[in-house]
């Protein structure tokens, strides 16, 4: 499929069931350092493995498209909830300061030591914890996609559109960054389809708060691997939409010191279920650069 029909295929979707999984999906639950987390898997199992990872107040059903596109390509897919979240919420600790980035590693390093060297994609929160990992177990990444990570390092909210200056105030805590990103998904702030609303709620009703402001508090204090990711010379891609909560150009400037490719679509920021076939174009032109050498069982 070329970019132009990648294209037309996503002005074309129509709207789903997103509380459903994938067609032909298998459902199981991985038991991981911090719990049971609740997985699906979709394709051909002999297929180069793809794990999509979401973020926070998200869940594997964000990737619902992307996957069935993915294993339609022979791709073998597979997605989890995190810890706190959907459908994993009994997964973690208790308390927001209990939450750490190890245990999101440690999961997320479990996850991926149960399979092949994978082709790893992070979804926003997702993506710090997906870089951290291909840094501390190359073998187990064959690529890397950063879907709507944070394009910055330290204080991330302090450069979002519009708000951004607001999160600098000595009053905006982890607990007030949580209520706002859930008020965005309550109140429908970022104009979402009203199946998708409805879902989008019904999740919340699982997901734990605690959880939710726990990695507020830890994007407050993201690590800058940028530098380090580019001497890895790890093939990785920075997508992310054009009306994304960080602006293009400060995604470029990220994808560059980094040596990423970069990939800008034309929506908001959640590419994976709005424009996936474009987004899907884009992982496979990434994949085709993984050296044959990373295709080998880990060791």
């Amino acid at each position: 499929m070329s970019l132009e029909e990648a294209r037309a295929a996503d002005a074309a979707l129509t709207e789903i069931d997103w509380s459903l999984p994938p067609a032909g999906a298998r459902m199981f639950r991985f038991d991981a350092p911090s719990g049971a987390l609740a997985a699906w898997e979709i394709g051909d199992p002999d297929g180069d493995r793809v794990v999509l990872v979401p973020g926070a107040t998200g869940s594997k059903e964000d990737f619902k498209l992307l996957a069935e596109i993915l294993a339609s390509d022979g791709y073998f897919v597979q997605s989890y909830d995190i810890a706190g979240q959907y459908e994993s919420a009994d997964a973690g600790p208790a308390g927001p300061d209990a939450w750490t980035y190890d245990l999101f590693v440690d999961d997320m390093t479990a996850f991926l030591e149960a399979g092949a060297p994978a082709n790893l994609l992070g979804f926003s929160f997702a993506g710090i914890v997906a870089q951290m990992v291909a840094l501390a177990r190359p073998e187990l990444v064959r690529s890397l996609t950063l879907l709507a990570t944070p394009p910055l390092a330290g204080q991330v909210f302090r450069r979002v559109r519009i708000v951004g200056w607001l999160t600098r105030l000595p009053f905006f805590t982890s607990r007030i960054g949580g209520g706002v990103l859930l008020w965005n998904v309550r109140t429908n702030f970022s104009k979402v389809t009203p199946e998708r609303l409805a879902f989008a709620n019904a999740r919340l009703a699982l997901t734990r708060r605690e959880s939710v402001d726990g990695i507020i508090g830890l994007m407050m204090r993201t690590p800058d691997l940028r530098v380090r990711l580019r001497d890895r010379a790890l093939p990785v891609l920075v997508a992310a939409g054009t009306k994304d909560l960080w602006r293009a150009r400060t995604y470029r400037r990220h994808a560059k010191r980094m040596g990423a490719e970069n990939a800008i679509l034309a929506t908001g920021h959640s590419p994976c279920e709005t424009t996936p076939h474009e987004l899907a174009f884009h992982m496979r032109s990434l994949f085709a650069r993984v050296p044959d050498a990373a295709a080998e069982p880990a060791r």
